[in-house]
């Protein structure tokens, strides 16, 4: 029958009206095998083949022949449903190994089918929904050819789709390589599934794989537990890495507990520190009830005690302790104490805020252009200057430039004054220790009512938080008590600002309590400030209290106070998705626009960076049709949070947007590719950024010039030739005396944020594991809000991430080694310096040039070489091999590329660079960092950047160490100097070595 070509399939079809079984079997088969060519012939007799199907009489295999057959015909008629339904009734006949269209697009409607019906019921929370068996049946079929044919990534897709853990499970065990995949089986999870709930499932699976491996993985480990809010786990991995006998264990912890301060959640960071378990002693010793620091056990009678200091700074060596204690016990109180500084943040913000000093590049030429360039009548461009001067030097504790400056700085009044003392938050940023006796001459004098002006009060008192920021412990009482004992307005407005980024996320009831009595004074200026602080007291937590500023942001007739509290409450339901949606529905309902404004943060922080297909769809929904140009203009920036996990998508998403008729629009589109590109340089933001920085409306281009310059942070002209262009046009806006304030501020402040932090930090939304930084992306949504109110400009600090590579060893010191650099040095070096503008050149005469530039020049060279002198001074201390240092300070000094042409102009670039260890490597460059060979120092996990803990493979040899240039007045206070340099300038700077230079000028003018 096969042999000879069939023209039709009349017969076969007629022989299925037959009485006998058999013929009507042969028929089955026989059509079965010619479906593909004859299906619109047999389609017409479909009826009758249903009939023999649904025949109880005819045997099990015969029925499903028949199904199979109606399958196949459904399909080819494009009928999936019917196909699927028929073909489930095919059981075993239908083969999932079969190789066919067929097969595979059943397969995929099967799954499709099935993964809906199972997230329909985990929304619904009915577990008992009905699936049919034999779907089921061929999922599970599927699931297992996946597994027995060694597709273990496809397998688990399936299994996470379809919901069955059970099978994911099972991919994952199986797999032959355990430790690849279940890494990219976290990837998948942050990237695919969009129910939060279902995720930590899945995440509470793969921690239970991780722990029965037999070399569990404990930096995923430990970033799991902590998106799973679980601080017990974490614990006990810490002790029991920590109690180990092998050092290399103890390194591990301080690893994991740097990845995990790198995601910014303190209240979690303070729980998992407060709950690792005190050493072990002898029942004799006498503890303070009160001491919350148990670390301090290690001091048996030794002077080890003498060094461990408690986490408020009193010496361990209070505690007595009369019995010697198991020396086991001696090593674990040391490594306690160290986890603990990790953990509460301070051992990451002291090593940044060295590392941001002692490698500080910023340019004062610049700021000295933007300066003189300013009009003194503009109190904007006054004022946008001092924000730039502050993000240029963000936690640098460089303040030269306003030292020199301060009778100009005097001219700043009310609001500007307040700004101008908050900028030295900024500039001080991480400056723990020393915070409140910089900020002590501007702070409120308690009691006296103090003589100061109450604008640079609280000033100081939201400098104070920006210093404190997300690590407020010591602080917090200090803002507390001074939000209590005032009812100005101006100083409560400071002192909120200050308290909710000092508390960030801790939701602490009490001083919850004590802003919302200031928010109930219904002033408008402190509600403001209020508002927006109890969201950052609050964040992430989905708290009820976002019921209560929502009803009292409806009682409230001030604008500023319901903005205040619209941003609060989209504050308080971060990362929480699809929890957050009642709430958002309610925002986006309101009668209001600025709570509709409101809900379009609500939902950029609820699915911040989960590229969320529902999130988007609404955003873009109000962009193009709410009557608020307010509305649509945050609802297009709120593109950018929701997308800054896959920043390629921005600009693509929001192109058309950025053509908008509405500049309002445009501005959104700009901010937005700003947000969710920051720090990429990707080449498509820029093409979308370019035409909108000489937009025709004046606001468009302040945003547009904002945004380019978040994207190109730390990229220089090397990498992209636009970014010199950027520059020029950026000194062209400013030194054009008929460009309008609005993209003159712009152009201010986005000459600020291309350098921001001493050219030593970028703007980075996720972590290295690929979490969400909290504080980045609550800092940016507050950011964004300056459209406002200019002072929240300074939340930007808060998205800084220094682009260092800081190599520590057990003792949590930097110790200098070199490693490689696999590029052309070119490609990654700092901007070189400016020298004196230009553009004048053309107007002025040029004898007036000369001589400026004649003294910059000297000025500039004067500086390099008393920087070059102090730190070759600082390496032969340091160092007990002077020539080895001296060729690493020019290494990350700019004197290489100075002096290099001159000598050898032929030689070409070399492909590589040597970096000495703590370097700068920027984003795009860690992809080129080598180890060398015969390094002493391994890194314990190897990452191209950020705190790197170090196996030391010699450590018999003695260590040089590096960092010890740190600001001065970190290592202790500098007693009468201090005092004499905040009496001569009349303001508290930190004391460092920055301002010795032009100490000659003042006494020789």
């Amino acid at each position: 029958m096969a042999a000879t070509m069939v023209s039709s399939a009349g017969g076969l079809l007629a022989m299925l009206n037959e009485s006998h079984p058999s013929l009507k079997l042969h028929a089955l088969s026989n059509l079965n095998s010619f479906v593909d060519q004859f299906w619109p012939e047999i389609s017409t007799s479909v009826p009758v083949i249903e009939s023999l199907y649904e025949d109880e009489e005819f045997d099990q295999h015969q029925r499903q022949l028949a199904a199979l057959l109606v399958s196949k015909v459904f399909y080819y008629l494009g009928e999936l449903n019917d196909s699927l339904s028929y073909a489930l009734g095919a059981g075993s006949l239908f083969d999932v190994s079969e190789d066919s269209d067929y097969i595979h697009t059943l397969l995929a409607k099967a799954i499709d089918e099935y993964a809906s019906i199972k997230s329909k019921a985990a929304e619904s929370n009915d577990e008992a929904a009905s699936v049919d068996p034999r779907l089921e049946a061929i999922v599970e079929r599927m699931l297992d050819k996946c597994i027995t044919d060694g597709k273990y990534q496809q397998a688990m897709g399936i299994a996470i789709e379809c919901r069955r853990l059970d099978k994911l499970e099972e991919a994952i065990t199986r797999s032959d390589n355990v430790h690849g995949t279940l890494s990219y089986c976290i990837n998948v999870s942050h990237s695919f599934v969009n129910r939060r709930e279902y995720r930590r499932e899945v995440l509470r699976l793969l921690v239970k794989v991780y722990q029965k491996l037999p070399s569990p993985d404990y930096l995923s480990i430990c970033q799991c537990l902590m998106f799973l809010d679980e601080p017990e786990g974490v614990v006990s991995i810490l002790e029991k890495l920590l109690r180990s006998e092998n050092k290399d264990d103890a390194l591990l912890a301080f690893q994991v507990s740097f990845d995990l301060v790198e995601n910014e959640h303190q209240a979690f960071l303070l729980n998992v520190r407060d709950h690792l378990p005190a050493p072990k002693t002898q029942p004799s010793e006498s503890v303070q009830p009160g001491s919350t620091n148990p670390a301090s056990a290690q001091n048996d009678s030794s002077t080890a005690a003498e060094d461990v200091q408690m986490s408020d700074g009193t010496p361990a060596s209070n505690i007595n302790v009369q019995e010697t204690v198991d020396p086991k016990e001696v090593v674990y109180a040391e490594r306690l104490n160290k986890i603990k500084g990790i953990l509460s943040g301070e051992t990451s913000i002291q090593l940044t805020l060295q590392f941001l000093y002692s490698h500080n590049k910023s340019d004062l030429l610049i700021l000295k252009t933007i300066k003189q360039s300013v009009e003194m009548r503009n109190s904007v461009c006054h004022s946008a200057t001092i924000y730039a001067n502050a993000i240029m030097h963000a936690g640098t504790t460089v303040d030269t430039f306003l030292r020199e400056n301060l009778d100009w700085l005097s001219r700043a009044t009310n609001w500007a004054k307040f700004s101008a003392t908050a900028g030295l938050g900024v500039i001080h940023r991480g400056h723990l220790q020393q915070g409140r006796s910089l900020m002590a001459p501007y702070l409120p004098q308690g009691g006296a009512g103090g003589g100061g002006s109450p604008y640079s009060e609280g000033g100081a008192l939201y400098a104070l938080g920006l210093i404190h920021a997300n690590h407020g412990e010591g602080i917090k009482q200090f803002l507390r008590d001074s939000l209590r004992s005032t009812n100005v307005e101006v100083i409560q407005h400071g002192a909120c600002l200050g308290l909710g980024l000092a508390a960030l996320g801790t939701a602490d009831e009490e001083i919850y309590d004590d802003i919302k009595n200031v928010l109930y004074t219904d002033s408008a200026v402190a509600g403001e400030a209020a508002g927006i602080s109890m969201g950052l007291l609050m964040v992430g937590t989905a708290s009820e209290k976002a019921g209560e500023m929502l009803t009292y942001a409806h009682e409230t007739q001030h604008e500023k106070i319901i903005r205040g509290l619209a941003l609060g409450i989209a504050l308080t339901v971060y990362g929480r998705e699809e929890e957050a949606d009642t709430l958002i529905e309610q925002m986006t309902r309101d009668q209001d626009p600025i709570l509709r404004y409101g809900g379009m943060y609500a939902l950029a922080l609820a699915y911040s960076g989960t590229a969320n297909n529902k999130a988007i769809r609404q955003l873009l929904h109000f962009a193009v049709s709410d009557v608020s140009d307010d509305v649509r203009r945050t609802a297009v920036l709120a593109l950018g949070f929701v997308l800054y996990s896959e920043p390629e998508q921005t600009p693509r998403i929001v192109s058309l947007l950025s053509e908008s008729y509405n500049p309002h629009v445009r501005y959104g589109a700009a901010l937005a590719v700003g947000i969710s590109c920051a720090g990429t340089g990707l080449s498509e933001a820029i093409s979308l950024l370019e035409p909108l920085t000489s937009d025709v409306v004046d606001f468009v281009r302040q945003g547009a010039l904002i945004a380019m310059a978040m994207v190109m942070v730390q990229i220089n002209e090397a990498n992209d030739s636009r970014v010199g262009t950027f520059r020029r046009q950026l000194e062209k806006i400013i030194l054009d005396k008929h460009e309008d304030t609005m993209s003159k501020m712009g152009a201010i402040l986005a000459s600020g944020i291309l350098d921001a932090g001493g050219r030593n930090v970028t703007i980075r939304l996720l972590s290295k594991t690929k979490h969400d930084k909290i504080t980045a992306v609550v800092g940016l949504a507050v950011f964004s809000q300056f459209w406002y109110w200019y002072p929240l400009i300074y939340f930007i600090s808060l998205s800084f991430s220094p682009t260092a590579f800081i190599g520590l060893n057990y003792d949590l010191k930097v110790p200098k080694f070199d490693f490689l650099s696999h590029a052309k040095p070119s490609l990654f070096e700092y901007p070189k310096p400016t020298t004196v503008p230009t553009t004048t050149s053309a107007v002025k005469l040029p004898t007036a040039v000369l001589s400026t530039s004649a003294k910059a020049k000297a000025r500039a060279k004067k500086e390099a070489e008393q920087k070059e002198k102090e730190k070759a001074n600082a390496e032969k201390t340091d160092s007990s091999s002077a020539g080895k240092g001296k060729s690493s300070s020019e290494k990350d000094g700019e004197s290489m590329q100075v002096d290099a042409p001159q000598e050898k102009k032929a030689e070409p670039e070399p492909s590589f660079e040597i970096l000495t260890n703590p370097a700068r490597v920027v984003p795009a460059q860690e992809k080129f960092i080598k180890f060398l060979e015969d390094s002493r120092y391994v890194p314990v996990k190897s990452a191209p950047s950020g705190f790197v803990l170090l196996r030391d493979l010699r450590p018999t040899e003695p260590e040089v160490l590096s960092l010890t240039d740190a600001p001065s007045s970190t290592q202790s206070p500098a007693g009468g100097s201090t005092t004499g340099a905040q009496q001569g300038s009349g303001s508290a700077m930190a004391v460092d070595e920055e301002p010795q230079p032009p100490a000659p000028f003042e006494y020789t003018s």
